[in-house]
């Protein structure tokens, strides 16, 4: 399935930019991407593209809805595609490789805290850490 970024930014009202398209398409590509990751990707396509352009762009992306940014404890912000859904990630603690993990229970936001304190929960962002594959199979000496 071929995703045809430059309607999905006319869909969220947003003016189509060359860096717009590019770092939408980047984001898509390399899930969970760091800045400098996307950046790398975007410059490929499109070598005169500014630092300014993609930080600008991936701002514009997250507040349209279109990616998401995610910043695990002791990580950089990192940008995702998969939207809109409230599902979670699990973090390798060696290596930093993420994936994600769905909602295990019920609806949106997939918990019920105690006390909501009057608050109208949307979403519940859980991360789980732990160690990867392969990082769990190195021997430690």
């Amino acid at each position: 399935m071929s995703l045809d970024f430059r309607q999905m930014l006319r869909e969220a009202a947003l003016r189509v930019t060359r860096p717009r398209v590019a770092v939408l398409s980047a984001v898509h590509a390399h899930p969970h991407a760091d800045t400098d990751s996307i950046i790398s990707a975007v410059r490929k396509d499109l070598p005169e593209v500014s630092h300014q352009a993609v930080y600008d762009s991936l701002h514009t992306l997250t507040a349209a809805g279109l990616v998401r940014r995610i910043q695990p404890r002791g990580s950089v912000a990192r940008y995702e595609s998969r939207v809109g859904d409230n599902h979670h990630h699990v973090v390798c603690r060696s290596c930093g490789l993420i994936a994600d993990v769905d909602c295990v229970v019920g609806e949106a936001p997939c918990l019920t805290g105690s006390d909501d304190h009057g608050f109208a929960i949307d979403e519940a962002e859980v991360i789980y850490w732990g160690l990867c594959p392969d990082c769990s199979t190195v021997s430690i000496s």
